[in-house]
């Protein structure tokens, strides 16, 4: 059992649960908008800048085929592209059109308005004591941006 005496959720139990939760919401909002999970990830990566396939791979933690075939998905529903990289004419990389650049926006602000509801049972002191703690959490563990804060994407 998660809870421990004190009916009191012990730390990993609620990280791992709430990662289940924010997965949870992050899944319905792309389907809202006819994206997969991993498709969703993708866009806000690139809402920040164009990248490299492989730079692409290690942000998003999967293996160079998965991510191609996910480009690839995502390119032919017109909402990436791939170009050459200036710096490695070998190598490609990948942005958003303009078509991935709306979807992304309108994607990126329902699924920050579905996680902020999350936590709005919070009294406002207790959202920033629980901002303040997972930041550290993800800083400490050098977790990759792969989703931005709300106010730095514009």
């Amino acid at each position: 059992m998660s809870e421990n005496a004190g009916g009191r959720i012990g730390t990993v139990a609620a990280l791992v649960r709430s990662t289940f939760l924010v997965n949870a919401v992050y899944a319905n909002s792309a389907r809202g908008h006819g994206l997969t999970q991993q498709q969703g990830q993708l866009l806000c990566v690139l809402m920040a800048q164009p990248y490299g396939m492989s730079e692409l791979g290690a942000v998003l933690g999967l293996a160079k085929a998965s991510l191609t075939g996910l480009v690839d998905r995502s390119e032919r529903n017109g909402l990436v592209r791939r170009t050459p990289d200036p710096e490695d004419l070998r190598a490609v990389r990948v942005s958003l059109t303009r078509q991935g650049a709306k979807l992304a926006d309108e994607f990126y602000a329902e699924t920050c308005r579905r996680v902020e509801e999350l936590t709005s049972g919070l009294a406002p002191s207790e959202r920033d004591t629980l901002a303040a703690l997972l930041g550290r959490v993800v800083t400490d563990n050098k977790v990759p941006t792969v989703f931005q804060e709300p106010d730095a994407t514009r």
